[in-house]
């Protein structure tokens, strides 16, 4: 049996982007500015959580071939059943999409 996990994508990319460290360019911007780094961490939480919209933007190509690419396997297999779950991930996507629009 196939388990639905309509946040595979994100955790993918949440394993991609935290193997790196970031508390090294952190303590050198602090160092570099008189910032504390507890302040700069922060900063950069609220900045990018505040630009939510612009960050779909930039990423737009990405999830619009995401989207298309799930059509084309439906239609490719030509079934009910692949076009429903291609129905599915974009209803998804769609959600995760308007999740940031929801927060704004």
């Amino acid at each position: 049996m196939m388990v639905d996990d309509s946040h595979a994508n994100f955790r993918a990319e949440v394993d991609c982007y935290t193997a790196a460290d970031p508390m090294p360019t952190m303590s050198n911007l602090s160092a570099l500015t008189g910032i504390p780094v507890d302040q700069l961490v922060r900063y950069v939480l609220v900045k990018y959580a505040a630009s939510a919209s612009e960050a779909l933007m930039t990423m737009g190509p990405v999830v619009f071939r995401q989207m298309r690419e799930h059509i084309s396997k439906a239609e490719e297999a030509g079934t009910d059943e692949a076009r429903l779950r291609a129905y599915g991930a974009l209803r998804d996507m769609i959600a995760w999409l308007g999740a940031a629009e929801t927060a704004e």
